[in-house]
């Protein structure tokens, strides 16, 4: 890298754009005008920088995948910017190549393809088990009752650690989808990140050192003793590994069981569609992706000057492309704004691109396909509670709802 950090967060006027140069403000998420107000900045603005957030915000497709596939100019170790914590040690998404390939290979080592799709008869049974619980009633509290539950149980049983502990996990996590900034360079927003993780780091810390001497058949174990060419992971990053497995098959799964059924209650058609062809939850649950990513925001940072749609961005500032943005962008997808649930292709940026496509995504992808086989299977008439008000999570980086209460006619079961 040339040149270290430059301007970065914490030193913003090397970063900033000439006093001219037009803001990325913009209305609320929730404000109607919101998408167009997307799709004129990808007309318009493309690239721009966004002075609330300290940022250069990518609009449009072609940008965005350009910048997430390409870590020598655009790099994800953003610990740069901060002071050491050891909450970064091992941390995925803040890694570049080769440290980056070598955590992610052996984390792929415990954290298999085969692993995941041997999950799916207990996905489908705590599925039922969940609804079982609920579905005489004719209401759920969708993330209350199922969409937070369920991955807590699947990813607490995989890694080998006590469900009992599922209000600390939550609260865990709440801690963090709490967090409402993203400006690295303010000591204040590092702090609350070290400070909501903290707890949760020093539970998978004690984890893996039980493990060490008393290994189990269980995730964590297996993180602990993966090996790439004689090289452990060591207690630090097997925890911070566990960490973001732990928040990935939590908080993933949670969103986007929440962003489907508003999607599917916003269009009941769809619904029917996919409960009369159930084969389609593939396709319905990539189209939700699309449609309402639940990661909104990937961050980088430039290792040199770069130039986007012809905008000069200087070395050491920090680059956000809008995957929701980018998902609606209307020289990718044909009719961007239409909920399509056999869209195809769908190559949608809603778990990112590139060497940091999310790593909880093979496993979100099971638990929302199983849920909504399962949950149009024995619940007809999905629709939101009437007078419902959807409160959503205001962490800028993700889209997902904090409750949904719907009403439903339990179906006869055979």
């Amino acid at each position: 890298m040339s040149g270290g950090t430059g301007g970065g967060a914490g030193q913003r006027t090397a970063a900033q754009p000439a006093a001219a140069q037009p803001t990325a403000a913009g209305p609320a998420f929730t404000d109607p005008a919101f998408h167009d107000w997307l799709a004129s900045m990808r007309r318009e603005r493309p690239v721009c920088f966004d002075e609330s957030l300290h940022m250069w915000r990518v609009f449009r497709y072609a940008d965005a995948t350009r910048v997430l596939s390409d870590p020598d100019a655009y790099s994800s170790e953003l610990t740069r910017l901060m002071p050491e914590q050891s909450f970064t040690r091992g941390q995925l998404t803040m890694m570049d190549p080769p440290d980056h390939r070598k955590v992610r290979n052996l984390v792929g080592q415990a954290f298999s393809a085969r692993v995941v799709a041997d999950l799916e008869p207990r996905i489908a049974t705590l599925t039922t088990e969940l609804l079982d619980a609920v579905v005489d009633q004719g209401r759920l509290e969708l993330v209350a009752d199922l969409a937070h539950p369920l991955p807590v149980l699947v990813i607490a049983e995989l890694l080998g650690v006590s469900d009992g502990d599922r209000a600390f996990f939550r609260a865990s996590a709440e801690a963090v989808l709490a967090i409402d900034s993203v400006d690295l360079g303010d000591p204040e927003f590092v702090r609350s990140a070290e400070e909501a993780q903290r707890g949760l780091t020093d539970y998978m810390l004690d984890q893996v050192r039980q493990r060490r001497t008393h290994p189990r058949a269980d995730l964590i174990s297996r993180l602990a003793a993966a090996e790439l060419n004689g090289e452990l992971l060591d207690d630090e990053e097997v925890a911070n590994v566990c960490t973001l497995l732990l928040y990935s098959g939590h908080i993933t799964t949670t969103l986007v069981l929440g962003n489907a059924l508003l999607c599917l209650t916003d269009h009941p058609d769809a619904a029917a569609e996919l409960r009369a062809d159930p084969g389609l939850a593939a396709s319905a649950v990539e189209e939700v992706l699309r449609l309402r990513p639940p990661f909104i925001m990937n961050t980088r940072l430039t290792t040199r000057e770069c130039e986007l749609a012809g905008v000069r961005i200087p070395e050491g500032s920090l680059v956000a492309p809008s995957l929701e943005s980018a998902n609606r962008d209307e020289r990718q997808f044909a009719a961007p704004d239409r909920f399509d649930i056999r869209r195809s292709p769908n190559p949608h940026l809603g778990f990112g691109h590139g060497i940091h496509y999310c790593l909880g995504a093979p496993l979100a992808r099971l638990e929302a396909r199983t849920v909504l086989r399962i949950l149009l299977e024995r619940c007809t008439d999905l629709a939101r509670t009437p007078g419902t008000r959807l409160d959503y999570y205001t962490t800028p980086a993700i889209r997902g709802v904090r409750s949904l209460p719907l009403e439903f006619t339990a179906a006869q079961r055979s």
